[in-house]
C-alpha cells in the first residue's frame, strides 16, 4: 500500500506508460525497477536531444519586450495561458486583458510548431514597459506524444534495457580491427532513434 502511494504521488516522468513497455519487453515485477529507470532516463536524454520538454508542465516565462509585437514561447504545444503580466520594473506590473495578446496557433491544437504571442499594437503605447510574463501550460500528456515521439522513446528506453539485461553498459560487443578483436564504447542514442526525433529537434539560428 504504501508503495502505491508513492508511486501516484510521484508520477512517472516518461513519454509513454510503463505498462506499456513492460508488455511489449514481456517485463514482470522483478525488473520493474530497471524499467522503470530506463524510461525516466530516455525520457530526460530524448528532451535533452530535443533541446526542449515534451511532458505537459506550467512554465513560467519572461520575454524582454524591445518593440515586437509577436514573441515566441519557448515551450510547445502550448494547451493554456493563465495570465500575461507587462512588467514594467522589478515590483511594478499589470495583468494583460485577453483583447491585448492572442496565442498562435490556438492553445489546445496540439500542432508540433512553435507557438507565438501576438500583441496588440495599442502595446506600444505603454511607456516603460520592459518585459512580458507569460505562464502556460505546455507539452504532450503522458502517454499521448505523437507516435513517433513515443516510437523513440520505446526503442531507446528498450536499447538500454537489453544493454543492462545483457551487462555490457558502455560497450557494443566485439568488433573486429587490426587482426585483433577489441571493445568499443558505444553511442549515446541509436541512429534509428534520432531519425525518429529529428522533427522534434528545437532549430536554432
Amino acid at each position: 500500500m504504501a508503495q502505491e502511494k508513492n508511486t501516484k504521488a510521484n508520477p512517472l516522468y516518461s513519454l509513454i506508460p510503463l505498462e506499456d513497455f513492460k508488455v511489449v519487453l514481456s517485463i514482470d515485477d522483478r525488473e520493474e525497477k530497471i524499467a522503470r529507470f530506463c524510461l525516466v532516463t530516455s525520457t530526460f536524454s530524448i528532451e535533452q536531444f530535443c533541446k526542449r520538454r515534451f511532458l505537459r508542465k506550467k512554465h513560467f516565462e519572461w520575454i524582454d519586450f524591445n518593440g515586437d509585437l509577436i514573441l515566441p514561447l519557448r515551450e510547445y504545444p502550448v494547451s493554456k495561458v493563465s495570465v500575461v503580466y507587462a512588467l514594467y520594473t522589478i515590483s511594478t506590473c499589470e495583468i494583460l486583458e485577453h483583447e491585448f495578446y492572442q496565442i498562435i496557433p490556438d492553445c489546445g491544437c496540439n500542432e508540433d510548431i512553435p507557438f507565438l504571442l501576438s500583441l496588440s499594437p495599442a502595446i506600444k503605447k505603454r511607456h516603460g514597459l520592459n518585459a512580458i510574463k507569460v505562464i502556460y501550460k505546455a507539452g504532450y500528456v503522458k502517454g499521448k506524444a505523437p507516435p513517433d515521439l513515443a516510437s523513440a522513446c520505446l526503442e531507446l528506453a528498450a536499447w538500454n534495457m537489453n544493454r543492462y539485461r545483457g551487462r555490457r553498459i558502455g560497450m557494443t560487443g566485439n568488433v573486429r580491427g587490426g587482426g585483433k578483436d577489441g571493445e568499443h564504447f558505444e553511442l549515446s542514442m541509436p541512429e534509428n532513434v534520432q531519425r525518429l526525433l529529428e522533427p522534434y529537434r528545437r532549430k536554432t539560428i
